[in-house]
């Protein structure tokens, strides 16, 4: 397809979110670059501007002054042929520093194993930048089998950075590097390294992790983020350690954590706001008829577009050693005409139909133990989404067994942890997305593509023999203007 074809099909596709930031068409993947500078937001991310494969990677730019009005700007940074990234401009993270913008990121070529760190720098507020010309860390540390992403921070009067690894002895690491000006970086030992460790839905932490990122909290904790990587089988799950730093290293609690409890949420970045809140984003990938991720898809060469960032979330250490996610506040903004005001109680035998909603809805949800929340999305009730507080466990059931009538969307269910007698939730629906927030602050994410004829619809239901009660609210998500990442080229 040319260009115009191609953007021609996506602006017709149901799936294509309204509200979550991706540009027009082609590819994008990890968000980079999340900073804070000449007042406004900056939103850097993975992306092909010539297909929708994972291939060919630049970095896509974004900025907004309120984290809700996003203007999409040109390509920040693009491969330089023969070059050291000629192979693509892979991902990191930006600082903003005596009225400039630096740029840190890792510098792929097919005939290098690793990915050396290099910089670029922007005197134009974030438009444009100068490549450093040579690389700032050209050589991975003894003893790495995986080495790329770094992540930038100023601690005092110095700055650190995080880079990503796999270490020959079966480790996965966050190795850490000092500088006192941007440009001299010295290697300062591992910040934090586990062997693979399971988690509570099979998965693992695994032997390498991407996007190590590092949040210090007020209270004197901080946590570890990572996304763990499988040498075989590629990118896994988004994880963390909470714990202190002690003495250049991080003392990590014994048991790390999902970041977040759904199939389809990776490469999470983190922003410290002006305000002191930290801010998180995450790459949303595809849940059609790839093989695994990144890998070729006949349904998305056919789309012409794959991936979007989730919408932006704020994150706060617990009380309980988790980290708390919610939604940035500011996405109440978004909340347009009110659908849905109901509560009730709902049995299997007598479900409660509450109406219409739209593609892209904020909903807010209790629901007792055995009460089952469909959201249908055909007129004949064959296709929906299922959300069920389970009766026995009183975990939180996540289905989209039955969510698509395309046989080639990826199926599964998906659990969270319990959280007492009755589970609030918000989730917020985007045509082929849903993060999903319960009260304790964990999260779930996970993609579904509907092709029912349909208005969407919400039903309350029960499991078992017994009636469960309910509370639901619905509103219309709305983005300002026209189509959020629609109406601007990249």
């Amino acid at each position: 397809m040319t260009e115009t074809e191609t953007r021609a099909t996506v602006a017709l596709d149901t799936h294509f979110p309204a509200v979550h930031l991706r540009p027009p068409a082609h590819w994008i993947n990890d968000p980079n670059g999340l900073v804070f500078h000449d007042g406004h937001y900056h939103v850097y991310f993975q992306h092909n501007p010539h297909s929708a494969r994972h291939a060919d990677m630049h970095w896509g730019h974004f900025r907004s002054p309120d984290l809700i009005h996003w203007e999409l700007l040109p390509v920040a940074l693009a491969p330089t042929p023969g070059g050291d990234d000629e192979g693509g401009v892979w991902s990191g993270n930006a600082v903003s520093h005596d009225g400039r913008l630096t740029a840190f990121y890792s510098a792929k070529r097919d005939d290098r194993r690793h990915q050396p760190i290099t910089s670029a720098t922007s005197y134009d507020g974030g438009t444009t930048f100068t490549k450093r010309g040579s690389l700032l860390i050209p050589e991975a540390a003894d003893g790495t089998t995986m080495f790329r992403d770094p992540y930038v921070w100023r601690d005092g009067d110095s700055w650190r950075m995080l880079v990503g690894a796999a270490l020959a002895d079966g480790r996965a690491a966050a190795l850490q590097y000092a500088s006192a000006d941007l440009d001299d970086w010295s290697y300062e030992g591992i910040f934090l390294a586990r062997p693979p460790h399971p988690l509570r839905d099979g998965r693992n932490t695994e032997e390498g992790w991407e996007c190590a990122q590092y949040a210090a909290f007020p209270d004197g904790t901080g946590a570890v983020l990572a996304s763990a990587w499988d040498p075989q089988e590629g990118a896994s799950c988004a994880i963390y350690w909470t714990g202190r730093e002690q003495h250049g290293e991080f003392q990590a609690a014994a048991t790390p954590q999902l970041l977040d409890h759904g199939p389809d949420f990776y490469a999470p970045a983190l922003l410290h706001a002006p305000d002191g809140r930290w801010l998180m984003w995450a790459w949303i990938w595809e849940a059609r008829d790839e093989e695994r991720v990144g890998a070729p898809s006949v349904w998305t060469d056919e789309a012409g577009w794959a991936g979007m960032l989730s919408l932006p979330r704020e994150l706060t250490p617990g009380p309980d050693g988790e980290l708390v996610q919610r939604p940035a506040r500011e996405l109440l903004s978004l909340r347009g005409e009110r659908r849905i005001a109901a509560a009730g109680r709902a049995s299997a035998e007598q479900p409660v139909d509450l109406g219409e909603v739209s593609r892209a809805t904020d909903l807010t949800v209790t629901l007792e133990r055995g009460g089952r929340l469909r959201l249908l999305t055909s007129r004949d009730g064959t296709e929906y989404l299922d959300i069920v507080h389970h009766l026995v466990s009183g975990e939180l059931v996540v289905d989209r067994a039955h969510a698509s009538l395309d046989s080639r969307a990826k199926g599964g269910s998906w659990r969270f942890p319990a959280e007492g007698p009755d589970m609030t939730l918000r989730i917020l629906l985007d045509h082929s997305v849903a993060e999903i927030f319960t009260a304790a602050g964990r999260t779930l994410t996970l993609r579904s593509y509907p092709v029912g004829d349909g208005p969407w619809r919400v039903q309350m239901g029960a499991t078992g023999v017994g009636s469960a009660a309910y509370t639901v609210g619905a509103w219309d998500l709305t983005p300002p203007g026209q189509g959020v990442g629609r109406d601007a080229d990249s």
